[in-house]
C-alpha cells in the first residue's frame, strides 16, 4: 500500500503543528493469548508503575499536551480521556488492560507506555489516501464496542479514508476496520497534538510495531510521519 495523507485546509489553519505517524507490518498471526504477550505485559506494567504516579500524572508534559488539545476540540479530557492516558491510569490503579488479542494488546501496551494515542487497523479493510478532517454534520460512525452508530458533528476531528471514518481523533476506532485474529496485515497510527514532537510519534510507532512483531510475528514494512504543513 502506498500511503498518502491529505490534510483538510480547516485543520491546517487551526492546528498547523499537527502530525501523525503511520506504520505497517505484514504477515502477522494474531492469537487470543500467548506466552510472549504475557511476558511483555508484565514488563511494561512494572515499568510504568515504577515511572509514573497517579496523583501527578496530570502534570506530565505529554498528558498535558493532549488534554490542552482536547479542550480546543471541545472535548472535556477529564470525562473522555486521551487513549494513552486512559490506559495508563487503568494500570496505575492496579487494574489490568483488557485482553483482546496479541496484536491489539501489543499496541495498547505501546500506547500506555508512550502515552501517545495509537490506532490499529486491518490494513486490508482500509484504503489510502487517508484524510485528517472535521466530520460532516450527521455523518455516521460505529466505533468498537458501540451498539448503534453515532451521529458526528462538524466539531469532531476524524481520520478517514474514501469510504468511512476510521477514527474519531484520537480516541475511538471504527468497528468495521478493527484487528481480529483473522487479520494478517496491520496499519498503526500514532496521533499527534500541538507540543508533541515528531520524535515522540516515531518512537511510539516503532515501539508498537516492534511489540507486534515480538508477540505475533510479521515483517515491518514502513514508518512515516505526515505533518499538516509539510507537502
Amino acid at each position: 500500500m502506498q500511503i498518502e495523507v491529505k490534510w483538510d485546509s480547516q485543520v491546517v489553519a487551526k492546528f498547523p503543528e499537527l502530525a501523525i505517524c503511520i506504520g505497517t507490518i505484514n504477515n502477522v498471526h494474531p492469537e487470543k493469548d500467548n506466552e510472549q504477550i504475557q511476558k511483555l505485559r508484565k514488563t511494561v506494567y512494572e515499568e510504568v508503575r515504577s515511572k509514573y504516579n497517579i496523583e501527578t500524572l496530570k502534570d506530565n508534559p505529554t498528558v498535558r499536551a493532549y488534554r490542552d488539545f482536547y479542550w480546543k476540540l471541545d472535548i472535556d479530557p477529564t470525562k473522555t480521556r486521551p487513549s494513552g492516558e486512559a490506559l495508563l491510569r487503568r494500570v496505575l490503579h492496579s487494574d489490568e488492560l483488557p485482553c483482546i488479542s496479541t496484536v491489539v494488546d501489543a499496541y495498547n501496551l505501546a500506547s500506555m507506555q508512550t502515552i501517545i494515542p495509537i490506532s490499529g487497523f486491518d490494513k486490508d479493510r482500509i484504503t489510502s489516501p487517508f484524510y485528517v478532517r472535521f466530520a460532516k454534520n450527521g455523518e455516521t460512525f460505529t466505533g468498537i464496542g458501540m451498539t448503534k452508530p453515532l451521529s458526528l458533528t462538524e466539531k469532531m476531528l476524524v481520520l478517514a479514508d474514501e469510504k468511512q471514518v476510521l477514527c474519531i481523533y484520537p480516541y475511538r476506532d471504527c468497528d468495521n476496520t478493527k484487528i481480529t485474529t483473522q487479520t494478517r496485515n496491520v496499519l498503526v497510527v500514532a496521533y499527534g497534538a500541538p507540543e508533541i514532537s515528531i520524535e515522540q510519534l516515531k518512537n511510539a510507532t516503532e515501539t508498537t510495531l516492534n511489540y507486534i512483531r515480538q508477540v505475533a510475528g510479521g515483517e515491518i514494512e514502513a514508518i512515516k510521519v505526515f505533518s499538516a504543513t509539510t507537502k
